[in-house]
């Protein structure tokens, strides 16, 4: 086996279905939906539904690093310290081995909720009424840099920043790091939390929120022929990724392997996908994995529940993968985590690949005819060898990720 060859060892979230990467997985394979109705901010609103933490983080976080920490980085630090136990690792990496110890941590925005109190306190109560703390709250390379320190990681912490594809594309750094040898172990994924009255109005005047109005747990329908906007969520979700060779020599599980990457950019509308290029970005991500279109039997797809971006995904999918594959739309039940959803879906690929369990699309009452793939309306069992996971975001990001099963 290929020494730099990419291995899954841990992972971690904490979403709006779960506290943990377990309990996420289990209410993916239910159907469980953590979209719900927000009445705090009054009627001004246009759009009242979101997927929300419901986790109390003062259960795993000290005092101090609640108040040094804004709401993103709180989130990635809960879910890289599972990620990091659950790789088998019972501390910080210690002497030299800090030295090939990595950190990638994708978010689309970074500390949203900092600064928009700050600038709130700064207008109510003047500058002195500044929290010390605001810059490294607001940066979006604040959770990776957290991170790093949490686990002793010198071999680099880096934050890519590309819309919705930031913690796909975080998870392609990462392989490309241990492929280099430049590191034996990296700890990857995303963290988004800005569910604020600003990113909601602001979405809505993009008409790309859905405006639902029956039961919120039912307004994220990804492909389905009522489809009509995404749902805003929050959350984090990280892995542990490591050289086969380092995996080995300390007797790690293997959960699976990423074994192809692909990051590409559209160079055309800010907003407008190109699904020619969102094609080639999968192609890109086999050839790279060495794996052949056949082997895919999953693909976790981006889906987000609008009616052109689920549509052109489609045909993106069976233009490069064929429609062969089950296909799955975790976002049905957790809404869209911006940078964090492509970590969130990789966690969901892989388990379906551990598990051979295809978590549902919720919501798809009647299947778009525009839709050419195989979309699961409910849990469904496969025999795959390898799956596919998608993120495209806006300003023309793409990136995907190719898993075999272990």
């Amino acid at each position: 086996m290929d020494p730099r060859r990419v291995a899954v060892t841990g992972l971690g979230a904490i979403s709006p279905v779960g506290a943990t990467a377990p309990a996420t997985w289990d209410a993916f394979v239910d159907g469980r939906s953590g979209v719900r109705r927000i009445d705090e901010w009054g009627d001004e609103l246009p759009v009242h539904i979101a997927a929300l933490v419901d986790t109390d983080v003062s259960t795993s976080l000290t005092v101090p690093e609640r108040k040094r920490m804004d709401r993103a980085e709180q989130l990635a630090m809960v879910a890289g310290r599972e990620a990091w136990a659950d790789a088998g690792f019972a501390g910080p990496a210690i002497g030299e081995e800090r030295d090939r110890v990595a950190v990638v941590v994708g978010s689309a925005i970074g500390g949203l909720h900092t600064t928009i109190d700050q600038q709130h306190a700064l207008e109510r109560s003047g500058a002195r009424r500044v929290l010390p703390h605001t810059v490294t709250m607001m940066m979006a390379n604040g959770a990776a840099a957290w991170l790093s320190m949490q686990i002793g990681a010198r071999a680099g912490a880096s934050a890519p920043v590309s819309a919705c594809a930031s913690s796909t594309e975080a998870l392609h750094w990462a392989r490309m790091i241990i492929a280099s040898g430049a590191a034996d172990v990296v700890l990857t994924g995303g963290t988004e939390a800005c569910v604020e009255p600003l990113v909601l109005a602001a979405l809505a005047q993009t008409r790309a929120l859905s405006r639902f109005d029956g039961d919120p747990a039912r307004a994220s329908r990804p492909f389905d022929a009522q489809r009509d906007g995404f749902v805003l969520g929050e959350g984090a979700a990280m892995l542990v990724l490591e050289s086969s060779e380092h995996a080995s020599r300390r007797g790690a599980r293997v959960r699976a392997w990423l074994d192809g990457t692909a990051v590409t950019s559209d160079a055309a509308d800010i907003v407008q996908a190109d699904t020619d290029n969102q094609a080639r970005t999968m192609r890109l991500a086999l050839r790279t994995g060495g794996i052949d279109a056949s082997q895919i039997g999953i693909v976790h797809a981006h889906a987000t529940s609008t009616p052109l971006g689920d549509r052109n995904e489609s045909i993106a999918i069976a233009d490069a993968i064929g429609v062969h594959p089950v296909v799955t739309a975790t976002k049905s039940m957790t809404g869209h985590l911006l940078g964090a959803s492509g970590a969130l879906g990789a966690l969901a690929t892989v388990r379906a690949l551990q598990e051979q369990l295809v978590p549902p699309t919720i919501n798809l009452d009647q299947l778009d005819p525009e839709i050419a793939v195989d979309v699961a309306a409910g849990t469904r069992s496969v025999q795959a060898e390898a799956a596919i996971l998608n993120s495209f975001g806006f300003g023309g990001h793409n990136a995907s990720a190719v898993f075999s099963a272990a």
